[in-house]
């Protein structure tokens, strides 16, 4: 008789396991089925994933498989060889049988006897997995085993289907299994005679997949059957190690990429989509301005453009030159060429007018505009600072005929050297009012360019100042001093 709390495992086991087996009749994610018919005047045509294409060859298999071995060697050591679904695991095991001492299968009307404790245990199993994480097991094993204390021999024997609950994501996967199925006994009357009672299993354990097909799985699993004695339960235990082998459909290569255009551009990678296309963006080649220069060649792809580059001719700088034209296309220039006119030399005189523009005009007040070094002449530096022969009437500026030579002197210099000018200064010493000997000091100077220019020396190459008694030369407090005061000055101008 079934002890009555197997009976209630069984009726939980078969709860339990109906969700589960209608999950694995659901198909996973990526096993969609889609398609479309459409209705036309030349009849039915039906739309599918296939689109109609023929069956790839022997050799396109080959090749895909040989892709989809690659594509598993490049995954990490852990993701390796991972659970599939539809998939059939056919496997061997052996290990050790520890049976309860309660354990209550015999004969009936023999009287109680213990069974041995450590067993060996050998068995087979097969197992289907519809989807990664759930399989369906069948397993059947045998235990060679004795009466406790020795003499008689007696074989226990299993059978049990079991769910298989695993976590799938690595080649090392853990599991657990609820099952249920019948333990039996077949020995002599002197063991435990012939004997089956139900049995619930539970249990869990660890496979390590080596290899695509091949893998190895520990078991820890418990048999709970009826007990000889009371209404407890006998539980035998079973520890064992497989080895399993795995059939099925080989993973499946990823589909090519898709490329609609036909271009060898995938879509993914190809920026027209519906336009077949070259490198390197799987574009057509255009020529988006209409000038007759292709965008792959127009260095103007939006402007109309000429030869060489696509590109219209422009006036970077603005100066009326075209660029193909102009010497200096990012500078505003004149005639020929277009650049600028520079100064090479940095004098502040342009090299056209530069007499000579590799080399810095001495601004001295001698030929200053000629762009060129020189020295001032020796004749010019005579008449440069206090000049020494020129008299005035005492506090008066009306010049005395005696300094008729000197003025004649000078003229003849200024003559000579068209280019210099002159500052004239008239100075006076510290006796008198000062706005008195101010306007005396100015009004000297004056006098003199009057002489100058009455003798042919044009005015605008003179200027005159009047400085009075606030730049002396010698002390104001001796005659001899107060008399180098009173004096002319000649300073040739740079500006």
């Amino acid at each position: 008789m079934t002890h009555p709390h197997l009976l209630h495992g069984a009726a939980l086991l078969a709860a339990l396991s109906l969700p589960s087996l209608a999950a694995a009749a659901d198909p996973e994610p990526d096993a969609k089925a889609e398609g479309s018919v459409t209705l036309g005047s030349r009849g039915a045509a039906a739309d599918g994933s296939a689109e109609g294409k023929d069956a790839p060859s022997k050799e396109a298999r080959r090749q895909a498989r040989k892709d989809a071995i690659a594509a598993e060697k490049n995954k990490p050591w852990i993701q390796r060889h991972a659970p599939r679904r539809n998939s059939w695991e056919l496997g061997v095991y052996g290990g050790v049988g520890v049976v309860s001492r309660g354990l209550g299968l015999a004969e009936d009307g023999l009287p109680f006897r213990r069974y041995g404790r450590i067993a060996p245990d050998i068995g087979i199993r097969a197992g289907y997995y519809p989807i990664r994480w759930l399989g369906l097991e069948l397993d059947g094993n045998v235990l060679p085993s004795e009466v406790d204390g020795g003499g008689a021999s007696a074989l226990v024997y299993g059978a049990r289907f079991q769910p298989v609950l695993q976590l799938p994501m690595w080649r090392i996967v853990p599991f657990v299994t609820v099952g249920a199925g019948v333990l039996g006994v077949s020995s002599d009357a002197a063991a435990f005679g012939k004997d089956a009672d139900f049995v619930l299993s539970y249990g869990g354990g660890v496979k390590l997949h080596l290899t695509r097909n091949v893998g190895l799985r520990f078991d820890f699993r418990s048999n709970l059957s009826e007990k000889a004695r009371g209404d407890d339960l006998a539980d035998t235990g079973e520890y064992l190690l497989g080895l399993f082998v795995r059939l099925g459909p080989r993973p499946k290569p990823a589909p090519a990429p898709a490329d609609r255009d036909g271009d060898g551009f995938v879509d993914a990678e190809d920026a027209c989509v519906d336009e077949a296309g070259v490198a390197p963006d799987g574009c057509p080649i255009r020529d988006a301005d209409g000038d007759g220069f292709l965008d792959s060649e127009d260095a103007c792809v939006d402007e109309a453009g000429v030869a060489p580059d696509g590109c219209p001719i422009r006036d970077t700088d603005g100066d009326g030159f075209m660029d193909p034209e102009d010497a200096c296309v990012d500078e505003a220039g004149v005639e020929p060429d277009g650049c600028p006119i520079r100064d090479t030399d940095g004098d502040g005189i342009l090299d056209d007018v530069d007499a000579c523009k590799d080399e810095p005009e001495t601004n001295n007040g001698f030929e200053d505009g000629d762009g060129c070094p020189d020295e001032v002449p020796e004749a010019v530096k005579a008449f440069t600072g206090a000049i020494e022969g020129i008299y005035f009437e005492t506090a008066k500026a009306i010049i005395r005929p005696r300094s008729q030579s000197t003025l004649e002197r000078a003229a003849k210099v200024l003559a000579d050297y068209p280019d210099v000018r002159v500052e004239i200064s008239g100075h006076t010493d510290d006796r008198g009012k000062r706005d008195m000997n101010m306007k005396l000091s100015a009004d000297r100077a004056e006098a003199v360019k009057t002489w100058l220019t009455e003798h042919g020396i044009d005015a605008s190459r003179i200027t005159t100042r009047g400085a009075g008694p606030d730049e002396p030369v010698a002390d104001n407090a001796t005659k001899p001093g107060r008399a180098k005061n009173r004096r002319i000055e000649f300073k040739i101008l740079t500006d």
